[in-house]
């Protein structure tokens, strides 16, 4: 016999943090449907999200305002409206990675590519079979990468301006450059080999692009650098769960976020007795909901707030 029982306020010890492009040529988010998400799995989330591991300091804050309708002598409420739409997030990262550093930064995020005489380093051509793990390559070109290096998947610029970055926009360029690696400048497919075989190139993890085209380019990064200013904002979907101890869920869906401040950071004692001791520097992350009009119903809004109840739970 199934026994069930009043569902307490969920106790919760994490949140964790998922992500996923939006198209920007056509404002198109990723999309989350709770009803389909019963044994959402953290540690390996369905495509197109990818893990960014627990965050701190998780805030969620409605920004909406709404006013009253007046009507009569003397005026009187009859209704209300909303003003105006709007809602913010924020939190830390407890990693800095290529996808956090991006993610935490209101302009384009921009690979350091190796160089050799002062010159980037020679780029290689993908072949086919590559898959997202795997990046297939002649065997004279596969020969010039090592164990250990990371590296920047992505075509070629050619002159071209709008969105650039494949399949994940980078950047946008107003007018033409000359930089013909720009673009793998830019780009989000990055990756750090593994193992380095007479075909090509295993990752350590997968290329959040996917499976690189034939054609494309793959050129060796050292790091990362943002800078302050510029026009381009990043733009992701956001999901953020937390988990219950009786195995509830609450998921916070963000279609659309914009960075809303400038790069910085959060420095967090490892010690609080010791004031002068080692610390942690952490990414900080202010985001501004951009609003969706749902197709259901025409409505616009900023963000989805779903509760899976524990097994058994009163309802």
């Amino acid at each position: 016999m199934t026994t069930s029982y009043s569902s307490p306020a969920p106790v919760t010890n994490r949140v964790q943090a998922f992500f996923a492009p939006v198209n920007r040529a056509t404002g198109t988010p990723a999309l989350f449907d709770a009803a389909c998400q019963l044994n959402f799995n953290p540690a390996a989330p369905p495509a197109p999200w990818v893990s960014l591991g627990r965050i701190k300091n998780f805030t969620r804050r409605a920004a909406s305002k709404t006013v009253a309708v007046m009507t009569g002598i003397p005026a009187s409420p009859l209704e209300q409206t909303r003003e105006t739409l709007s809602a913010e997030v924020s939190f830390e990262f407890l990693s800095w990675t290529k996808l956090t550093m991006a993610l935490a930064t209101g302009s384009q995020h921009m690979n350091l590519l190796a160089e050799a005489s002062g010159a980037p380093v020679s780029t290689v051509t993908v072949e086919a079979s590559s898959t997202s793990t795997f990046v297939a390559l002649a065997q004279s070109d596969a020969a010039t990468f090592h164990p250990g290096e990371w590296i920047a998947v992505d075509a070629d610029y050619a002159g071209q301006t709008g969105f650039v970055g494949s399949p994940i926009s980078g950047a946008y360029v107003k007018q033409p450059l000359s930089d013909v690696n720009y673009i793998r400048r830019v780009t989000m497919n990055v990756g750090l080999v593994s193992q380095v075989t007479t075909a090509g190139l295993t990752l350590a993890a997968p290329l959040i692009g996917g499976a690189p085209a034939a054609g494309l380019k793959v050129q060796p990064i050292v790091g990362f650098v943002d800078r302050e200013g510029g026009s381009f904002y990043q733009e992701w979907s956001g999901l953020f769960l937390q988990k219950g101890a009786q195995g509830e869920s609450i998921f916070y869906y963000y279609p659309r976020l914009q960075c809303a401040v400038s790069a910085s950071e959060v420095v967090s004692l490892l010690d609080a007795k010791q004031k002068e001791g080692l610390s942690r520097v952490l990414l900080k992350g202010q985001y501004l909901a951009m609003p969706v009009t749902d197709a259901l119903d025409g409505e616009r809004v900023v963000c989805y707030r779903s509760y899976l109840p524990a097994p058994n739970a009163l309802i």
